[in-house]
């Protein structure tokens, strides 16, 4: 089988059922920018050496095909609900407790790891925006949203997770 098959090539992709839309389409922006997402997550799990739960992360990137399923096929049975949105939220409070509380916005950055969690968090907070605009014009499945907001709560805990296990000091924004 080929990778390439030229039928994208004028600007058109098929959705579930082979409808054709350009490729600057909605429903199309808000699946690349989820694919974008699942990929700055690959690239976070490569940099882990434990700092944070590479199973977790494994979670999040099969998550994240099951809300590109959503978006791709949104009149279907909703793949991403209660429970996923749940396990997020565990995940959290989890995360949350080991870490001390928070008395400033923090610069993201620190280490590798964390640095990349966050740009993650920022495309992750992206592909909310798109899915927004979306669903203001189209169907969108209804914890596609909830998911991803809650998903950029869980990558910035990460971030500061790893940056208390790399011993890198999380930078207080002072204004």
């Amino acid at each position: 089988m080929r990778i390439y098959t030229r039928s994208g090539d004028a600007g058109e992709t098929g959705l579930f059922g082979g409808r054709r839309v350009r490729k600057d389409d909605l429903r199309i922006e808000a699946g690349g920018a989820v694919d974008e997402l699942n990929a700055h997550i690959g690239v976070c799990r490569a940099r882990t050496t434990g700092e944070v739960d590479d199973g977790l992360l494994g979670g999040l990137q099969a998550d994240l095909l099951l809300v590109g399923a959503d978006l791709a096929a949104p009149e279907g049975a909703p793949r991403v609900g209660p429970a996923q949105l749940a396990a997020l939220e565990a995940a959290i409070d989890a995360c949350s407790a080991r870490l001390p509380p928070l008395r400033n916005f923090i610069l993201p950055g620190g280490s590798d790891l964390a640095a990349a969690l966050h740009v993650a968090r920022t495309v992750a907070r992206r592909a909310e925006r798109r899915c927004v605009a979306l669903a203001a014009a189209a169907s969108v499945p209804p914890h596609v949203l909830a998911y991803l907001n809650r998903l950029s709560d869980l990558l910035f805990v990460l971030a500061r997770q790893a940056n208390r296990a790399a011993g890198s000091a999380e930078e207080a924004w002072i204004p």
